[in-house]
């Protein structure tokens, strides 16, 4: 690219702000200068509807889609997670940075000992169909609150009100700087699908631009956030679904966990598979059509989708 500048465009909170001038530093260190430019998605702007009803992820990330397709930025930099399965014609997610701690933590408002009594009927707050049904399948006595917002929106919110805690991603807070507010690990909560990476979005006829991020790309994650996001995609679940989806490499073999809940925490269904990596691109494939074939998944996205209408 010479000496031109490449525009990374990304939401201005502080965590894609983070995320952006992570990249930002990695084309500098290959020597690529670049400048950030801040755009203001729907998802930032109406902060009182809940996501699913917003329209889901993909409220945080066509702001950023229509200004790649203007041309107004090079690049778009997003936690992957956040970019829906299907992206818009023209576009294509062109590096996938190395994974971060993809667990799902608990921030407790005064402390976590309320986990252990069974009797306590909890106000846990997420926006996450996800992980409401699987917190609620652990802790069906504990009741749900929305909230939305940054991280530290988020966590304004929680010390403001008389909830017991709320659900964040490791990566997120730990990225800022806000990891000492976590009070659990959840341990046995499924993440998302690619959650903890970044993933950087750009036309796709660009190859000065493949180029200089091509150092970037890391490609286990990229396999593992690929094999979890095509499950997703497979199984016709959506971003609002409550789906969680986790691959990790054991040698030569790649695994891939995955759970699908009742919005209500009642249901529950979950898969494990592993393939050889060299034949890993058809395990998203095999393990969605493995649980599409369980009559009571059907059931489950069907009630799924009644409620979400």
């Amino acid at each position: 690219m010479g000496a031109k500048t490449i525009r990374i465009g990304t939401r201005d909170s502080i965590l894609a702000t983070w995320q952006a001038e992570h990249v930002a530093a990695g084309l500098k260190q290959h020597g690529y200068k670049s400048e950030l430019v801040f755009i203001k998605t729907e998802g930032d702007q109406v902060l009182d509807t809940p996501l699913p009803m917003l329209g889901g992820k993909g409220v945080f990330t066509k702001a950023l889609d229509d200004a790649l397709l203007r041309g107004e930025v090079d690049i778009a930099v997003h936690s992957f997670k956040d970019i829906p399965t299907l992206t818009p014609e023209g576009l294509a997610v062109i590096a996938i940075l190395e994974r971060d701690d993809p667990r799902d933590v608990l921030v407790a408002r005064k402390d976590a000992d309320f986990l252990h009594d069974e009797s306590y009927e909890a106000v846990i707050a997420t926006s996450s169909h996800r992980r409401g049904g699987q917190w609620l399948g652990k802790f069906p006595k504990h009741l749900l609150t929305d909230i939305r917002g940054n991280v530290h929106t988020r966590l304004r919110k929680l010390n403001e009100n008389k909830w017991d805690g709320a659900i964040f991603a490791a990566a997120g807070l730990k990225r800022v700087g806000l990891d000492g507010n976590i009070s659990a690990y959840l341990e046995w909560m499924v993440p998302a699908p690619a959650q903890g990476a970044v993933a950087v979005m750009a036309r796709d006829n660009r190859p000065d631009l493949n180029r200089a991020l091509g150092p970037l790309h890391h490609s286990s994650t990229a396999l593992c956030t690929r094999t979890e996001r095509r499950f997703l995609q497979v199984l016709e679940g959506g971003c609002s679904a409550p789906l969680g989806a986790f691959a990790q490499m054991y040698g030569s073999e790649l695994q891939l966990k995955a759970v699908l809940t009742s919005l209500d925490g009642s249901l529950r269904e979950e898969i494990s598979m592993n393939m050889p990596v060299e034949h890993a691109a058809s395990l998203g494939d095999r393990a969605a059509e493995a649980m599409m074939a369980r009559e009571t998944v059907m059931d489950i996205l069907a009630e799924i989708r009644k409620d979400l209408e």
